[in-house]
């Protein structure tokens, strides 16, 4: 077939319909490298799952296969039974056109461990620019509704500032503000508070806890064992690119049925 304080208590932010995720079968290599080794994950409409597991098991690959940032080498990812990033023929998936893919990705919003944000927009121009240049919405249409999602990150009064004049913790808060501008169906978060000093950790959690009480589905990877246990609905143990074990937090994180979970979490509790 890749030191500022807590913000002020922010309006909630509004309910959203999320979509259905299916990942079936999904395989991925690089050369003889294998990341992913036959991936089958169901994540339900609104429903907050988190992704655990060392480093190198295949949670950030997951992520980017998700959004066709990386192309599977078999299986696929399906999101409101649409395939992402190819069209079925038959038998045969064929890859969409960059143009449709740059349009399925505003479906998937995609919070990075580094932000990423353009240097020479301002906040503000950060969170319109996908809206207008890949949506095709109207400048004047996505402004207001852009100004409205940095209240909701704790950030109206940074809207003319540009990322060098913020902290890591309100960077990463205008990323979240961007990737909810397009009105995604699905956000996925790679490890959003690991670039992040100790300090600045808790303010980007409250505002992904805020989303998860929103209605839309998420997929976030972290290492933050205590915040995994407080929003998911379910919890995913992967190792050497396969998913080990999942299930409620509960089951997962306090009473491990694997090995190599329990393993893991005596390590990172």
């Amino acid at each position: 077939m890749s030191a500022t304080t807590a913000p002020a208590a922010a309006a909630p932010v509004a309910p959203a319909t999320g979509g259905h995720v299916e990942v079936h079968g999904v395989h991925k290599s690089y050369g003889t490298l294998e990341v992913l080794a036959g991936v089958d994950l169901e994540i339900r409409p609104g429903e907050v799952t988190v992704v655990i597991g060392p480093s190198g098991s295949g949670k950030s690959t997951l992520l980017r296969v998700i959004n066709h940032l990386e192309k599977v080498d078999r299986g696929f990812v399906a999101i409101d039974d649409a395939l992402i990033g190819y069209s079925r023929r038959g038998d045969t998936l064929r890859e969409l056109k960059e143009k449709q893919i740059l349009r399925q990705r505003t479906q998937i919003g995609f919070v990075f461990q580094s932000f990423n944000l353009f240097p020479h927009l301002t906040a503000l121009e950060n969170v319109v620019e996908a809206p207008v240049s890949a949506q095709g919405r109207r400048r004047s249409e996505v402004e207001p509704e852009a100004r409205a999602l940095l209240a909701r990150v704790g950030l109206a009064d940074k809207a003319d500032a540009r990322p060098r004049q913020l902290s890591g913790g309100q960077q990463q808060r205008v990323a979240i503000a961007r990737a909810l501008a397009t009105r995604p169906k699905v956000l996925l978060f790679d490890e959003p508070t690991s670039a992040l000093d100790p300090e600045l950790v808790g303010e980007v959690l409250d505002v992904i806890k805020d989303l998860a009480r929103g209605g839309t589905t998420m997929l976030v990877v972290t290492h933050e064992i205590g915040f995994a246990r407080e929003i998911a609905d379910q919890v995913v143990f992967m190792d050497a690119g396969r998913i080990v074990e999942q299930g409620p937090p509960a089951d997962v994180l306090d009473r491990p049925q694997h090995a190599r979970t329990r393993a893991f979490l005596e390590k990172v509790l």
